[in-house]
């Protein structure tokens, strides 16, 4: 690869980045001055609210670089919580006026809710803490068994609805007072959707696996809401007392591929996965931006750790750079990564170009 002339090469990052930095510049600070005024209302403002919550995961977009504080995170799992005990009481209450099994296994499921909720609050207390002499890296995978702990909930709610469902199948019984019942339920299915929708905008703004997972729980609740309250309508007008376990089956089947997908997600992240395709390809691009004038890298690694991704390469330079030229490079091109991956960790090895060692220490075991 032909390589441009040293002249060429000085300061290659800072004219990447300057006119980034300069078209963002308005439009970022307009956004931080809003954010800021939110903030201190969500911080001052008493106990957490629907609205409260719905507005910071707004005014708090993803490409934000600075992490939402674990205390205001903490909050939406406190609205789980609230959200999951007010639907225990809705939806009892229906199967308590009804005797229909599928409103027991939505009760049930709500059940399932409070404890991933329960669970969301601990981990999310544990992922706030910085890092220590024993986790240098932080904590943020404590995230990670939140989010697989409501996957395996939500397997677990399916298995007990579809064996409630196949009993009331075998041995079917008559249902009473559908009308109030059904109220009672659409009741309960419009307060998980609503908490669910502001748990699911949180956690994608903030890179909260936790509360994606904790949302996305309570949205097969709501799904398995909406077949209950089908069956149970379908048993009103027809008189046939099957369809409401069966409606209950297929719900069961539905719930089934939401808590898979958490699962096969925190095992991921367990594992130390890399970062998302999206995320990646934004990281090549800024990488051959620089490669085009003739600053090469390898060894390339990602991983992400909750809220956090971890980036390392090596970097290849002249090796007539002095050392503070090449630091000046890696630090600009640490901010230009950044910029296009927030809430990143970035690590740099400097090489020099022409040794013919540094092409043999790409791999892990160098």
């Amino acid at each position: 690869m032909a390589r441009p002339p040293p002249g060429a090469q000085a300061n290659v990052g800072r004219r990447l980045a300057a006119g980034a930095r300069a078209a963002h510049a308005p439009r970022e600070k307009e956004r931080r001055t809003k954010k800021t005024k939110a903030w201190r209302s969500l911080l001052i403002g008493g106990e957490p609210s629907l609205a409260r919550c719905l507005t910071m995961a707004r005014w708090s977009p993803a490409s934000d670089n600075e992490v939402m504080t674990s205390f205001s995170l903490k909050r939406y799992a406190w609205l789980s919580i609230g959200a999951a005990l007010a639907t225990i009481g809705l939806k009892g209450s229906a199967w308590l006026i009804t005797g229909s099994v599928g409103l027991l296994s939505d009760a049930l499921e709500s059940l399932v809710n409070l404890a991933g909720a329960g669970m969301a609050l601990a981990m999310l207390s544990i992922a706030e803490r910085p890092e220590d002499e024993g986790h240098a890296f932080g904590h943020g995978k404590a995230e990670y068994f939140s989010s697989g702990f409501e996957g395996l909930l939500i397997l677990v709610a399916a298995a007990a609805i579809a064996l409630t469902a196949v009993e009331r199948l075998l041995n079917p019984q008559p249902l009473e007072q559908l009308g109030v019942g059904l109220a009672v339920s659409v009741v309960a299915a419009l307060i998980n959707l609503a908490v669910g929708r502001v748990l699911l905008r949180a956690g994608s703004r903030y890179r909260s696996i936790t509360l994606e997972a904790d949302g996305q729980h309570l949205l097969t609740d709501v799904w398995t809401s909406i077949g209950v309250i089908a069956g149970v309508g379908a048993v009103a007008l027809t008189g046939w007392l099957w369809l409401d376990p069966t409606l209950a089956l297929l719900v069961a089947a539905n719930i089934v591929w939401t808590g898979w997908g958490l699962l096969r997600r925190s095992t991921s992240g367990l594992m130390d996965g890399g970062v998302p395709p999206e995320q990646h390809t934004r990281l090549i691009a800024v990488l051959e931006r620089y490669r085009a004038l003739g600053i090469d890298y390898h060894a390339l690694r990602t991983r992400e750790a909750g809220a956090r991704s971890f980036v390392s390469l090596h970097v290849l330079v002249p090796g007539a750079w002095t050392v503070a030229r090449g630091h000046q490079l890696v630090e600009e091109l640490d901010r230009d990564i950044r910029h296009e991956l927030p809430h990143a960790t970035v690590f740099t090895h400097l090489e020099p170009l022409e040794d013919p060692a540094s092409q043999e220490d790409i791999g892990l075991d160098r």
